[in-house]
């Protein structure tokens, strides 16, 4: 008898027949001989709505707000576990629902945005053995303080690795509207191709760049515990994309994918004094604020004795981010402050660049032959990320893809 962890998100049980499907789904696992867990996002749509309702009345500025937050958008998965749990029930499959705080899944009191540091599986497995299946509702937790938490957009991906990783499950199958990992996004790059197996660094970096297929601390999670993880459709039987160790990535392509990101925006502060500090000063209070900060670069004046600094941060963050760096003006000594949401960023990624040289020189060339301007460029071992104006995301994108031998035959 294997374990396994079945995860749903928001499209997938969109409606009651869409709930249905995925019953039909948890039911092949069973009728296989297996325990199933279930976890579950809310129904597409309603946590955008729950969000709006929500900033209608705050603007979550405070630490009690943003635990109201939580308490009103966690809501939605409560209710997608409940009407599965009942229509498994009805098919004649004992099943039960847990909340975040049921498990217990345990976070920290960062609202919104919580990081999980424990799950305590007594209960949950006792109920497995009993023969029912656990239907877990997503993208939640409890904090220290008994007060619900939310592990931010796209946290039921992390919820369900970090349940199997606790559950020392046999394979976590993560069920979305698309059918694997591509090359790109395929609703973009019309020759985008299906990858069969895709390395945890490939997939972590194309996650971080903006593929939307999984969240980006789930497949740190994978990684990290070793979780046999696949990527399928709900709404078919095609085979998947399996996330592997490096070593099972039989041929190591040059690039394994193209990701672009326009949740960007950009901040640059001109005429910084170039003295040790100042960059602490700059980040600290992002840092403090809950903003991740992801491109920087540095432009020293010819003097060495003034820097502009330009950093970009999430889109939803730059008005947060504006006001952290305008409180912090007297410790920073800037100059000016400008900021711009409409940049985007490309991405090629793959292991593939440790053994192949000229990646970026091939990259930059193709962009300047499509009169892209580069903005800001940032690297790492097996990733090459520019920022360029929005306005060029696309083309950008099938450019790359072909320049790189991606497209389908």
């Amino acid at each position: 008898m294997a374990l396994i962890v079945q995860k749903f998100g928001g499209t997938s049980v969109a409606d009651i027949d869409r709930i249905r499907n995925v019953a039909r789904k948890v039911k092949k696992e069973i009728d296989l001989g297996n325990q199933v867990a279930v976890v579950v996002s809310a129904m597409s749509g309603v946590t955008d709505q729950l969000v709006g309702l929500v900033r209608q009345i705050s603007p979550l500025s405070t630490q009690e707000s943003r635990e109201e937050y939580d308490a009103v958008v966690s809501s939605g998965e409560q209710v997608t576990s409940g009407l599965l749990a009942l229509t498994l029930t009805e098919m004649g499959i004992p099943a039960r629902s847990w909340f975040g705080w049921q498990i217990p899944l345990i976070s920290d009191d960062a609202h919104s945005k919580a990081r999980i540091h424990d799950i305590k599986t007594d209960d949950i497995h006792a109920s497995l053995k009993a023969g029912k299946v656990a239907v877990v509702a997503g993208f939640q937790g409890i904090d220290g303080n008994g007060r619900i938490s939310t592990l931010g957009r796209g946290g039921s991906d992390t919820s369900a690795v970090a349940l199997a990783a606790a559950l020392h499950a046999d394979r976590c199958d993560i069920y979305t509207d698309v059918d694997g990992v591509y090359t790109a996004d395929p609703r973009i790059v019309t020759k985008a191709r299906k990858l069969r197996k895709v390395a945890y660094e490939e997939i972590l970096e194309m996650a971080s760049q903006g593929a939307k297929v999984l969240q980006t601390r789930s497949v740190e999670m994978a990684m990290n515990y070793h979780v046999r993880t696949q990527v399928l459709s709900s709404f078919s039987d095609a085979e998947g994309t399996l996330l592997v160790e490096e070593e099972e990535v039989v041929e190591r392509r040059r690039v394994t994918g193209i990701a672009y990101s326009r949740d960007e925006a950009r901040i640059t502060l001109t005429s910084v004094a170039n003295i040790p500090g100042v960059s602490a000063a700059i980040f600290g209070p992002l840092t403090d604020a809950n903003i991740n900060v992801d491109m920087i670069v540095q432009n020293v004046t010819e003097g060495g004795k003034e820097t502009d600094v330009t950093f970009t941060v999430p889109r939803n963050d730059l008005d947060n981010a504006v006001k952290a760096m305008e409180k912090a003006r007297a410790k920073i000594q800037y100059k000016t402050l400008h900021s711009d949401k409409g940049v985007a960023k490309i991405s090629v990624i793959g292991v593939g660049m440790r053994s192949h040289v000229g990646i970026a020189q091939e990259m930059f060339k193709t962009l300047v032959e499509k009169n892209i301007n580069i903005l800001v460029i940032s690297t790492s071992e097996i990733k090459i990320s520019v920022l360029i104006a929005e306005e060029y995301t696309e083309l950008a994108l099938r450019s790359l893809h072909t320049s790189f031998g991606l497209d389908a035959a």
